[in-house]
């Protein structure tokens, strides 16, 4: 009788504990999509006739919005913003101009192992027509030139990538994945330039921005590589690189890519007085259903808020309705959306 009374107990206590866990668990946010990546520029036309022109993006529409609650939400005053939606394949980005107050360009400096560094990678169903296309329209190289990743590289080998830049001087990749690899939506050879597979950007400690990503925001880990030799080197610009790259996923939407370079380490971490409106600082828009209680979570976390708080906007012009601005572990901005 005793032992049956003790094992209902440890019965009972087991049931308790998964219950509470499962709560906890289900209380905690997890973000439903990563929705657009955001650019900034200096002069909205140009841009959109590069990213129109030579990358066959479509113009989904333009807006512009001023007042108080975009100031608050950017934290940027007194703010006057033109804007245009850019769709490529099911993927969208937005690029932004501050007509008031503009922000500084991106230093002549910068390297793309800096902790300011983020990049799209825009698919391509052919390398060599790709670098072709943008060796018509004189792009600047970021690269020497398209790099075909090693087959000893279970994870990448067979990819082929090539860093250029827009007119801005913003890092952007075209990458094409071989059979096998990658989305099999990447293997239509009907056009040249598919979709958008993931944004990048650099770390410093993968396990930091992993606490932040996965465990708070809850995108889940989708895969992991190192990446060293010549190729390497070529691609990125940077002699000795020697990347942990781990690939996170939501639900629905482009990746997020965490790069450390664990060699060489000297990379530069991002500029303290980096603004909204600088046109080194871009912003990944990540969508959540209870935006109340991921703003709880974060505020536990001690994230860095950019914004006060929830931000309600006046129109869903800049593609959502309600968000507010926080800064990851190495200051790289995310919009947090409904």
């Amino acid at each position: 009788m005793i032992l049956r009374s003790a094992r209902r107990r440890g019965l009972l206590l087991f049931a308790l504990t998964a219950a509470l866990t499962a709560t906890v668990l289900a209380a905690e946010p997890a973000a439903t999509a990563v929705d657009s990546v955001t650019i900034v520029v200096s002069d909205l036309d140009r841009s959109i006739d590069f990213f129109r022109g030579v990358l066959t993006f479509e113009k989904v529409r333009e807006y512009e919005v001023a007042g108080e609650t975009y100031e608050r939400l950017e934290g940027v005053f007194p703010l006057r913003l033109r804007g245009a939606r850019m769709r490529l394949g099911s993927e969208e980005i937005d690029l932004v101009q501050y007509l008031a107050p503009e922000g500084q360009a991106i230093p002549a400096d910068a390297r793309s192992n800096d902790r300011a560094f983020q990049h799209i990678a825009i698919i391509a169903s052919d390398m060599g027509r790709a670098y072709a296309q943008l060796r018509e329209h004189h792009v600047r190289h970021a690269s020497s030139g398209p790099q075909r990743l090693p087959d000893w590289n279970r994870n990448a080998g067979g990819i082929e990538a090539f860093y250029f830049k827009d007119p801005d001087g913003h890092a952007l990749e075209v990458l094409a994945f071989p059979a096998g690899k990658g989305d099999p939506r990447w293997q239509d050879k009907s056009r040249l330039f598919l979709g958008i597979d993931h944004t990048a950007i650099v770390v410093l400690d993968t396990e930091a921005s992993l606490r932040f990503y996965r465990d708070v925001l809850g995108l889940r880990v989708a895969g992991q590589s190192e990446n060293f030799g010549a190729e390497q080197e070529h691609l990125n610009a940077v002699f000795g690189a020697r990347l942990r790259i781990t690939a996170l996923r939501a639900a629905k939407g482009p990746g997020i890519e965490l790069l450390e370079y664990l060699s060489p380490g000297d990379g530069k971490p991002r500029p303290a007085g980096l603004h909204a409106n600088d046109l080194a600082s871009w912003q990944t828009h990540i969508a959540f259903q209870d935006l109340e209680m991921t703003e709880r979570m974060l505020r536990s976390s001690r994230a860095p808020f950019l914004s006060p708080g929830v931000v309600h906007l006046a129109g869903p012009d800049l593609g959502f309705s309600v968000g507010f601005l926080v800064a990851d572990p190495d200051g790289h901005e995310l919009a947090l959306v409904r």
